[in-house]
């Protein structure tokens, strides 16, 4: 398997833990709860951790933005199914502004490693 490959998985397993350690934070009420706060911490620690052996293929402004783009749009989806939030045109807009930026960058950026 390719280094690149590696790499994007790491990112992609990353983004996950994030996401579902961001769902966690909304369960730790504040801090107050122990063990969904305690899974939180770890999940943000693995994230980062696999967000750090990311880079050393992928360069640093592109898993970023992957990063953060995904697990805003992810992240914003587990909001609308599990916690019954909603968002409005302006926040669905930015959303798919998001993802655009990403695909953009994915598909015509020669910073990308393919």
């Amino acid at each position: 398997m390719s280094p690149t490959t590696i790499a994007y998985g790491y990112l992609a397993i990353a983004i996950i833990c994030e996401v579902i350690g961001t769902t966690f934070l909304m369960k730790s009420e504040q801090f107050t709860r122990l063990v969904p706060t305690l899974i939180m911490g770890l999940l943000y620690v693995i994230s980062f951790y696999l967000l750090t052996q990311t880079l050393k293929t992928i360069p640093l402004g592109i898993a970023y933005a992957l990063w953060g783009g995904l697990g805003i749009v992810l992240t914003s989806i587990v909001g609308l199914v599990f916690f019954k939030q909603s968002l409005d045109t302006a926040a669905a807009v930015g959303i798919a502004m998001i993802v655009g930026g990403v695909m953009v960058m994915n598909l015509f950026s020669n910073s990308v490693v393919h």
